[in-house]
């Protein structure tokens, strides 16, 4: 298999759908990924994966110390990690037109249509760095967006407030995608209600402030902008999917990805039930990388595709992207 239709990924209908195509992304990986086969070998000892829950996940620290990508295959960008914590992970990415599907597909499924839309990206810390997902993606959005004032606005606090202010006053939709430190920087010195706009904190102070509370974050926010519900994205440079909340902190898949959990203190014990421990992902979108990886994070899965955050792995490496912890 040199070539898998992406149409066959972004119109999955059905669990077994997705099972099946699992699988043969798992056939490809473990031929064509040099990497994955090393460790996936390791782990199978000749035996093949009969369930999903058999199939190896890829510890996502071997995206720092290695190039996960299918041989022969090019990269066309490399995405990398914000590197508050050291070392940055390096997501190689072949056909950058699937990461594009991806986002632009889950986005419009979850928030509608955005071509009269205001896209405002906040995200100073990010752009800084250089080479996020999150940034290109934004930036993507911001381009499909019609509205003259999308855009990134950054540490232009004052021209934000004016916009927010106007698009309120014209009832235009609005949505915010920002890291968490810089909503709440704005939020302190710009209260006001909104009622058009919706807030997406995607996590993470970067070093910048005091590490709260997912809750205690959304708590700020809703007083300081009147409003109901924050909103929070779960994506991760090596991943190309991404899920979001709406509210009470329960994010939902698109139909591509899948969160599964492991036992901590065991690996490779993985489970599809409703239960607490560390979250695996599929995200069958990383077709030419690993689409099945191991993440440091850890939740709860409520239902086949909605889950909860809950904090890190001891002694994992903390990312700032995605994530809130308590000091």
């Amino acid at each position: 298999m040199e070539k898998i239709d992406s149409n066959l990924i972004f119109n999955i209908q059905s669990n077994t759908e997705f099972e099946d195509l699992a699988f043969k992304i798992f056939d490809y990986q473990f031929t064509h990924n040099k990497i994955y086969k090393k460790y996936a070998s390791l782990i199978l000892k000749g035996k093949t994966p009969k369930k999903i829950i058999d199939i190896p996940f890829l510890p996502i620290n071997f995206f720092k110390s290695d190039k996960v990508i299918i041989s022969k295959k090019q990269s066309q960008i490399t995405f990398k990690s914000s590197g508050t914590q050291g070392i940055r992970s390096n997501h190689h990415i072949a056909d950058l037109d699937l990461y594009k599907s991806s986002f632009r597909k889950n986005f419009i499924n979850t928030y509608g249509k955005i071509d009269n839309t205001c896209i405002v990206g906040l995200l100073p810390s990010y752009e800084e760095n250089g080479d996020s997902s999150l940034i290109y993606m934004v930036d993507c959005l911001i381009q499909m967006s019609k509205d003259i004032n999308s855009g990134f606005y950054n540490n232009n606090f004052k021209k934000l407030e004016a916009i927010l202010k106007q698009n309120e006053n014209k009832q235009i939709k609005t949505i915010i995608i920002g890291v968490t430190y810089a909503i709440l920087d704005f939020a302190k010195k710009f209260p006001m209600n909104l009622n058009n706009t919706i807030i997406i904190e995607t996590g993470g102070m970067k070093g910048r402030r005091k590490e709260l509370l997912k809750e205690e974050v959304h708590k700020i926010l809703c007083s300081c902008f009147n409003l109901k519900n924050i909103h929070s994205e779960y994506g991760m440079t090596e991943l190309l999917s991404q899920a979001y909340s709406k509210k009470e902190g329960i994010f939902h898949t698109p139909a591509w990805m899948k969160v599964l959990v492991r036992d901590i203190y065991d690996p490779l014990s993985v489970t599809s039930k409703k239960t607490s421990g560390a979250i695996n992902i599929i995200d069958l979108a990383n077709i030419y990388s690993c689409s099945f990886i191991a993440t440091n994070d850890t939740g709860t899965l409520i239902s086949k595709s909605n889950f909860k955050l809950n904090g890190r792995v001891n002694n994992a490496d903390i990312r700032g992207c995605n994530l809130l912890l308590e000091e």
